[in-house]
C-alpha cells in the first residue's frame, strides 16, 4: 500500500493506492483511519477496489461501524468506484444519503474525489 499525497488550496488529501484489498474488517478500516489521522490527513481518498465487497453489504454492518468512526474523528472519506452495479434499495439510499451529508462521498473518479474533499 502506498499512500499518495494531493495538496489543494492547502488541504492535504491522502489518497490510498493498493492493488490489494487494504480494508477487509472493521479494525482494517480503523487502523487505516489511525494512521493517516496521526499522519495529519483529515481528507482520505479510497478505491472501491481496495475495500472488501462485504462493506457494501449493509447487513453485516461493517460499513456503518468503520463510516461512524470516521465521522466521529471528522475525518472526510471520498470512495471511488462504480456503484451503479448495486441495485438494492438499501445501498442506493446510503449511498444517496452519505453524499448528501458530505461526510462520506461515494464518487466515480480521482478527480470527483478531490474536488469534493478540497471544498470547505
Amino acid at each position: 500500500m502506498k499512500i499518495e499525497l494531493h495538496t489543494i488550496n492547502n488541504t492535504k488529501i491522502a489518497e490510498v493506492i493498493s492493488d490489494d484489498i487494504v480494508i477487509k474488517s472493521t479494525e482494517d478500516g480503523l487502523d487505516l483511519l489511525g494512521n493517516l489521522y496521526y499522519q495529519d490527513f483529515d481528507k482520505i481518498v479510497i478505491h472501491e477496489k481496495n475495500i472488501t465487497p462485504d462493506f457494501f453489504d449493509l447487513k453485516n454492518g461493517i460499513a456503518g461501524e468503520i463510516l461512524q468512526k470516521f465521522s466521529n474523528y471528522r475525518v472526510r472519506l471520498a470512495i471511488i468506484g462504480d456503484f451503479t452495479r448495486y441495485s438494492g434499495k438499501t445501498i442506493k439510499d446510503f449511498i444517496y444519503e452519505s453524499n448528501k451529508v458530505g461526510q462520506i462521498n461515494f464518487v466515480s473518479s480521482t478527480s470527483q474525489a478531490l474536488k469534493i474533499l478540497s471544498n470547505e
